[in-house]
């Protein structure tokens, strides 16, 4: 009977699903806003435990860390950051935690392109902006794959037992984001070119214009720390009636007073939200990388096709 059971026993264990085993200590990473998660959960698996400094459907620009980020960091294995002055609180909450984790930076290698110039603030912003990189490279599904290259490589020298495991679950995953390209593409290819035009909270789309041959125009910088001004928000509203730009777009993180402000003036419609620098709760529309895509390429579609 025992050896009838040792036999059922050891078929079980075969069978199992390849990941963490019971009991096994997981590696703690915590990346520093949803969407960074994300990446590394994919690439990570049942072999890592992710935390995000900045959750679902929050702002990332305007954030103020909290005493319990500073244990979390302190307690971390591994610490994702997208750099390019994105997270520009992060400096004091990592001299704050004293951790000796390593901190990864998931854009290192990204072909930056420089901050947009065209709002008239008479004012600094979070991050900068003129000889300032861009930092919302993952706007890009390529960049994305950079990312992904990153993550995999920090995982592989933090958890070197398990690199392959990591590998194979990033190139599963830099597989998924080529067929997420393709999608992409194709649906603006659908979009007439003189209707390519997008009205944004604030100008974190820069990377997906360059990639996707949208334009994207906005009152705010590209931090939503900084206040659109009535020039800027003038200047918006003039540029919807001569080109006739059919709708504006709320994102997620932002307060939509001024863009419902602008539609009203203008007379375009506001168009579904976007999702630019957080992803949604799990039960919304965005609570991957990949279906916030899909739900920002649905959005465009359906508002200007």
């Amino acid at each position: 009977m025992r050896r009838a059971l040792l036999r059922v026993l050891v078929v079980l264990a075969a069978l199992m699903p390849f990941g963490a085993a019971a009991g096994e200590v997981k590696l703690k990473a915590v990346a520093t806003f949803s969407i960074l998660a994300d990446l590394v959960a994919q690439v990570g698996g049942d072999r890592v435990t992710v935390t995000s400094l900045v959750g679902p459907d929050a702002d990332a620009h305007g954030y103020s860390p909290a005493p319990g980020d500073a244990r979390r960091v302190a307690e971390a294995d591994l610490v994702v950051v997208n750099g390019l002055g994105f997270e520009g609180w992060l400096e004091r909450l990592i001299r704050a935690s004293g951790t000796k984790a390593p901190i990864v930076t998931a854009s290192t290698g990204i072909k930056t392109i420089p901050a947009s110039e065209d709002h008239d603030h008479d004012h600094g912003h979070g991050h900068g902006e003129g000889d300032h990189p861009d930092p919302h490279a993952w706007q890009s599904v390529a960049n994305v794959k950079t990312y992904v290259a990153n993550i995999r490589d920090a995982l592989a020298k933090a958890d070197p037992d398990h690199a392959a495991d990591y590998s194979a679950r990033a190139a599963a995953y830099t597989e998924k984001l080529g067929a997420l390209e393709g999608e992409i593409r194709a649906g603006l290819a659908a979009i007439p070119e003189g209707q390519r035009r997008i009205i944004t909270t604030h100008d974190s789309f820069g990377y997906y214009a360059a990639a996707y041959g949208l334009r994207f125009l906005a009152p705010q910088g590209i931090s939503t720390n900084s206040e659109a001004g009535p020039k800027d928000v003038a200047r918006i509203i003039r540029q919807i009636r001569r080109d006739k730009v059919p709708a504006v777009f709320v994102e997620s993180i932002a307060d939509p007073r001024l863009m419902q402000q602008i539609a009203r003036e203008s007379g375009a419609k506001v168009g579904a939200r976007l999702f630019s620098d957080a992803l949604s709760g799990p039960n919304g529309p965005a609570p991957t990388y990949l279906e916030m895509m899909r739900a920002n390429l649905k959005a465009f579609r359906e508002a200007l096709s």
